[in-house]
């Protein structure tokens, strides 16, 4: 497995001119990311708020004929290719702007791509870590190495002795990415094993009741070599060993509690699961005991 599913080749191309572009902003080591100095640098424009209806999409998609790549859902940016113009919708939040403009500015300086076409059209599903396009893959990890300026982040990440949430809560901050973002790649590039499982923000239902369903599941490299792909439920509650790690009564983070994994073997692992929720996700972050190098207080179940 490699980072955002690219080969070593494609990885290795994408990563290169994610360096050019860092370099030509001279943005490396400038905290927090500055994007907008990384996309003015590659000769870019930004058009931010926009109305990006049908009416726009139709004005667009008629100047550039049948040279254009169509988005999957509502559509939350636009790159015109040849005017090398960003056009980003005015419903975007604002914790994805970060992202969502350098993965647009992926499909213009990446040179094979910006080749195939003259405008490309991007939506939550085109900019999804579990998209299947290569093209929209290579823009994605295009996004997050320049974000997280290559190994820069993944770097600091490793001299916190202790696998935890708070390490990337604080790193967003510094880089400027979103809690999202930050979580996923602190877990996908991380040397250890550990996993992140996202779920969608729970919905209250009878009593002191809730259900929160499965985003997805986010996992290093060491922890699938051992794990494999890890089957779960899609919703979970506080009646389940995974919903009752959900923060709950207000609170935003829950203390670390125990957690049994069985690997690929069939081999139970004690593992230590603590959570981080905020009014977009839920995050749990699962690490086995022998990755761990400080000792710490766990909560029974």
């Amino acid at each position: 497995m490699t980072l955002d599913s690219l080969d070593d080749d494609q990885l290795r191309q994408v990563r290169d001119h994610a360096r050019k572009a860092l370099e030509k902003a001279g943005a490396k080591g400038c905290f927090p990311t500055p994007v907008d100095q990384v996309i003015a640098a590659a000769k870019h424009l930004v058009n931010a708020h926009e109305e990006i209806d049908e009416g726009f999409l139709a004005k667009a998609r008629k100047k550039v004929g049948g040279a254009l790549k169509r988005a999957l859902s509502k559509v939350m940016g636009v790159l015109d290719v040849t005017a090398r113009t960003m056009h980003l919708d005015k419903l975007v939040p604002i914790h994805k702007l970060p992202f969502l403009k350098l993965h647009e500015l992926g499909h213009g300086v990446l040179p094979w791509q910006r080749e195939m076409f003259k405008l490309t059209e991007d939506c939550e599903l085109t900019i999804a870590p579990e998209v299947s396009e290569l093209f929209e893959r290579e823009s994605n990890a295009f996004a997050s190495e320049v974000l997280f300026q290559l190994d820069s982040f993944t770097d600091e990440a490793a001299s916190d002795d202790v696998l935890g949430l708070k390490t990337p809560l604080r790193l967003s901050k510094r880089y400027g990415a979103s809690v999202y973002s930050s979580i996923r790649r602190y877990v996908s590039t991380n040397a250890r094993s550990c996993a992140v499982i996202v779920l969608e923000p729970p919905v209250a239902c009878s009593g002191d009741g809730f259900v929160a369903k499965l985003r997805r599941v986010v996992v290093s490299n060491q922890f699938h070599f051992t794990f494999g792909d890890i089957r779960l439920a899609e919703e979970f509650t506080p009646d389940d060993e995974i919903g009752r790690i959900v923060p709950v009564g207000g609170r935003r983070m829950s203390r670390p509690r125990p957690l049994v994994l069985t690997d690929r073997n069939g081999s139970k692992h004690e593992c230590v699961a603590e959570a981080f929720a905020h009014k977009y996700n839920v995050f749990i972050l699962v690490c086995p005991k022998a990755t761990l190098t400080k000792k710490i207080v766990l909560i029974a179940s």
